[in-house]
């Protein structure tokens, strides 16, 4: 099984590698694991402040922080993964990723922030959910 974990730093994404970490002692093997986190682009105005290296540095140390602690948790769990570490919209670079990888299935939290908060699932995921045929794990 080849799963694709979204993460992004978030105490409910934490939540999501708990469940794939729970989910893999339930499998026969282990799954292919591929750690997906997609950082939002930078305002132009502040891209063109911080030049090209500047603009790098911020979204590898956003990676960083985003990914650190689930890299630890995977590898205290015993499971290989694999990192796809991307800047651009975050549904659709996951959903980019999910074909591209050819995932079996996607795993992520919801936020579900909005007027009706957890009524609703969050913007990314319920974007995920409506253009994907795969199943979608959704942790909250």
């Amino acid at each position: 099984m080849k799963i694709l974990l979204a993460v992004d730093g978030s105490d409910i994404s934490l939540r999501a590698v708990k469940h794939v970490i729970a989910l893999s002692k339930q499998l026969a093997k282990p799954p292919q694991v591929i750690l997906g986190n997609v950082d939002v682009p930078l305002l132009q105005r502040v891209a063109v402040t911080l030049g090209a290296q500047g603009v790098a540095r911020y979204h590898a140390e956003n990676a960083e922080a985003m990914c650190g602690k689930v890299r630890r948790m995977l590898r205290r769990a015993g499971l290989a993964f694999e990192e796809e570490i991307h800047v651009g919209d975050v549904a659709d670079v996951l959903l980019g990723i999910a074909k591209k990888r050819r995932v079996d299935l996607i795993v992520m939290g919801s936020h579900g922030n909005g007027p009706l908060r957890g009524m609703f699932l969050g913007s990314v995921s319920a974007k995920v959910i409506s253009h994907t045929t795969l199943p979608v794990t959704i942790v909250r």
